[in-house]
């Protein structure tokens, strides 16, 4: 089967967008494809974590991930830092790219505008995001728009070592879901919904409370008027309001607006919190079985085991093609 490799960083509260526009796609994923999904833990020390902090949400990531569905009999999910080969190819990838590829990283320009100073791992972990998706000669990364950019150069790293030291590295296709694949802010729909916002009432955590959730919603920001219709040009932000609900509610965009025509924004603001409630109702209570049983190290440990031999094999060669000597 082809195989796909994809990862989210353990840094803040995982949301709505990150299971619309990700975790369900992985889910999906793992019916016809060989699937490997990380936490992708060496990339969230690109900014400074608290370390407990840091542990308790590479754990929460995880048991998120099973708790949306995936099967870790069908797909290997793993932390990164405990494959170490991630690190080692992430270093030699660094030697292959050149200082303008980085400096033109729009994510890095982003986080390091305005700044004095900025970690040095910001700048390089295009690098080490390479080495994650070739490390497995991944076929496809499902990516979101704002990662392009980040695949792209992965292309360019494997396509440069291929022609320096002989064809090894799959050239990797990204896959962007043609719907969900970008879910916006609740407090501004031209900005994607983050969970590093500083402002919580911009994104519903998949682990936020229902009467939290409900609150959230109906302070979401709207446009003017008070017809529910999709229209991202004219009107984001009712318009992320009914992604959000066609996806938690299995409805097409055509049918919500018909739904609603003539009602305003208070009854499908209402009927939209309860659709999302009940999306993840599910969802959290198998996350608390998760927790409660510990079986999430288990997961992680075999799920590492799983992915290790194909990494091992893979840096060798790298570095066997690279003239180091390495140990007999």
């Amino acid at each position: 089967m082809p195989r796909v490799l994809s990862g989210i960083q353990p840094s803040g509260q995982l949301t709505l967008g990150n299971y619309i526009g990700a975790i369900q796609n992985f889910v999906k994923l793992q019916e016809t494809h060989e699937c490997f999904f990380m936490v992708v833990d060496l990339h969230a020390i690109t900014v400074p974590q608290e370390p407990a902090a840091l542990r308790e949400q590479t754990e929460s990531v995880a048991a998120l991930f099973i708790a949306a569905g995936i099967d870790p009999a069908r797909a290997s999910v793993f932390a990164q830092s405990h494959v170490s080969p991630h690190a080692e190819l992430g270093w030699l990838f660094t030697t292959l790219a050149y200082m303008g590829e980085l400096e033109r990283m729009t994510q890095f320009k982003d986080k390091s505008s305005g700044k004095d100073s900025v970690g040095a791992g910001l700048f390089v972990y295009p690098t080490l995001m390479a080495a994650d998706i070739l490390l497995y000669n991944a076929d496809l990364v499902p990516v979101g728009d704002d990662q392009k950019q980040h695949l792209e150069l992965t292309r360019d790293l494997a396509q440069r070592f291929n022609q320096r030291y002989g064809d090894m590295f799959t050239v990797p296709q990204p896959y962007i879901p043609k719907v969900g694949a970008r879910i916006m802010s609740l407090d501004d729909g031209t900005k994607k919904m983050s969970k590093s916002n500083p402002n919580p009432g911009s994104y519903i955590a998949l682990l936020d409370p229902p009467d939290v959730i409900r609150k959230k919603i109906s302070r979401a920001t709207t446009d003017s008027g008070r017809d529910v219709q999709f229209n991202p040009a004219e009107k984001p932000e009712v318009s992320n309001l009914m992604s959000i609900y066609s996806h938690c509610a299995d409805m097409t965009l055509d049918e919500i607006e018909a739904r609603y025509a003539g009602q305003g924004y208070g009854a499908f603001k209402k009927d939209l919190a309860e659709a999302v409630v009940a999306k993840l109702e599910p969802l959290q209570k198998r996350y608390a079985e998760i927790r409660s049983t510990g079986e999430i190290h288990d997961i992680l440990k075999q799920g590492a085991e799983n992915v290790s031999v194909i990494a091992h094999q893979t840096l060798r060669e790298a570095k066997e093609r690279m003239g180091f000597l390495l140990p007999r």
